[in-house]
């Protein structure tokens, strides 16, 4: 059973904890981190999805953000984000490896499964720069199926006009976008 924290509209935790499928079921809010990979390869930009797996409840089957997760009761945005890269693609970061590119709330409504699905996220967004092959990652396969490295602005297009079957928001994205712009004489 997983716990998480109920949040305020800034994201700062009530003092309540909640059961994860209680979360969902209520529409109580709670918090997620977003980490998306990044990499540069003949000069342009390439971004990680991850292809859900199809034993998800939630989204079965669609391309998603890189990395995603939601933060353990007392879990702090780092903490849980540096967990949930090694967890599901096997890769181990550091704090300052992280980019911030911004927070966002997420509010929507679904039926999966004959059963309503009512999130409500409060999401820290990343950014993480790592040049590594598809093969060399280690997916955890109950969350999973695969994962595609993708050239950034096609992407972009492929979300917004639904050429691949996904759940990313394009607003998410495009906030990637801008980050790894403002970042690209860096890298």
């Amino acid at each position: 059973m997983e716990i998480l924290d109920v949040v305020d509209e800034r994201g700062d935790p009530t003092g309540e904890t909640v059961e994860r499928e209680k979360a969902h079921e209520e529409g109580i809010m709670h918090r997620t981190s977003h980490v998306w990979l990044l990499r540069k390869k003949q000069e342009k930009f390439q971004v990680l999805l991850q292809k859900r797996s199809e034993a998800k409840e939630s989204f079965p089957g669609c391309y998603d953000v890189s990395s995603a997760g939601h933060l353990p009761a007392g879990m702090g945005f780092i903490e849980s984000t540096i967990r949930e890269v090694q967890e599901e693609l096997g890769i181990s970061a550091s704090e300052d490896e992280l980019i911030f590119c911004g927070d966002r709330t997420i509010i929507w409504n679904e039926c999966f499964n004959g059963k309503p699905f009512r999130d409500r996220q409060y999401s820290r967004v990343f950014i993480l720069w790592r040049d590594i092959d598809e093969d060399k990652l280690i997916l955890q396969k109950e969350e999973i199926d695969s994962v595609l490295w993708m050239d950034l602005y096609e992407c972009i297009a492929a979300i917004e006009n639904r050429k691949i079957k996904h759940c990313v928001d394009p607003g998410e994205l495009k906030m990637v976008k801008a980050a790894c712009e403002g970042k690209s004489k860096l890298r």
